[in-house]
């Protein structure tokens, strides 16, 4: 069991990398008005926008907040998501260590 929770934990590191990686892209690229029908833009809007669009709706929709077209949904997400990768991937890697 020890060893499936540490490759679920690894797992789950990677793929917050990857998808925070994939957030920065994103935000680079749109610094250079790109063709929205590229694939790669296509790809990175599908992958990106199911978790940047509820951030954006709730820092400019919910909590009004007007940075001047400044869009720190980006920003956001991926702090939330280095909170997430650092409690729970050790918390499983803790698990994996006790039960292993």
């Amino acid at each position: 069991m020890a060893v499936a929770v540490f490759i679920i934990a690894q797992v789950l590191d990677k793929a917050i990398a990857v998808y925070v990686l994939l957030i920065v892209i994103r935000s680079v690229i749109s610094w250079f008005r790109p063709n929205p029908r590229h694939r790669l833009i296509r790809f990175l809007d599908a992958v990106t926008d199911p978790v940047l669009e509820p951030v954006r709706e709730l820092i400019h929709g919910r909590l009004g907040l007007n940075l001047g077209g400044l869009d720190i949904s980006p920003l956001v997400v991926i702090l939330a998501l280095v909170g997430v990768r650092a409690i729970v991937v050790n918390w499983l890697l803790a698990l994996a260590a006790r039960a292993g």
